[in-house]
């Protein structure tokens, strides 16, 4: 009985120890191998909702070329740069996670020179800007949203306000129109901003404020610290 004991002992315990090794070993494989599914999944989604940008504004781009090249042909060369530049920003540098701010900033520069000439006599637009450091990170393509979206739903004859101002790090942009009860009950009003805040949870966590108030005009407000 005792050299059975002895057998068994030595036996037994190496292997419950061995076993428990691999069910543990198993059990860290599938934890990575969740961890890469949640990853990709991640990515995945942040690029849907990245091409969730509205390609109209290219179309807009494209007709004020038009336009200008019929009326004033010297100053279309400056505006097919301007485009360009910001095919490319949209085409391969918001394929990174982070871009340095004033990438993103001259793209926003582009696209209010656009909406200027092209809203001129229409809407009033004032916009201003006040950037500290340049070189902060930010994720590409979020204030966009922001300021497409007032220009889309803005009433005529009216006013659009863009703001953006870092300082320390912290990054806000405001942008507020006004607008007619009519686009006030479009669902697609707010579809732009819903896939932003989507956006905004993925990629900030908590590192973000972000506001809508509708009284007589139509406000949005995003708050992000890029350090």
């Amino acid at each position: 009985m005792k050299c059975l004991s002895d057998y068994l002992w030595q036996t037994l315990v190496p292997l419950i120890f061995f076993s428990f090794v691999w069910v543990l070993y198993r059990f860290i494989d599938k934890q990575e191998e969740v961890e890469q599914i949640k990853k990709e999944h991640l990515e995945m989604e942040l690029k849907f909702l990245k091409s969730q940008i509205n390609p109209h504004v290219l179309f807009n781009n494209l007709n004020t070329i038009y336009s200008y090249a019929l009326e004033k042909p010297n100053e279309t060369p400056e505006l097919i740069l301007r485009l360009s530049d910001n095919l490319k920003h949209v085409l391969y540098e918001s394929n990174a996670k982070k871009i340095p701010l004033h990438k993103e900033i001259q793209f926003i520069d582009n696209y209010m020179t656009f909406q200027e000439l092209r809203t001129e006599g229409v809407n009033t637009i004032v916009y201003t800007k006040r950037i500290e450091n340049k070189n902060n990170q930010i994720a590409p393509l979020l204030l966009i949203t922001i300021i497409e979206n007032a220009f889309k739903h803005s009433s005529l004859n009216s006013e659009i306000s863009v703001s953006i101002n870092e300082n320390n790090g912290v990054l806000e942009c405001i942008c507020e129109n006004d607008f007619t009860e009519k686009d006030n009950d479009l669902a697609e009003f707010k579809i732009g901003l819903k896939n932003l805040e989507k956006r905004l949870k993925l990629l900030y966590n908590n590192d973000y404020e972000f506001t809508i108030t509708q009284n007589s005009k139509y406000k949005v407000y995003l708050k992000l610290n890029l350090i």
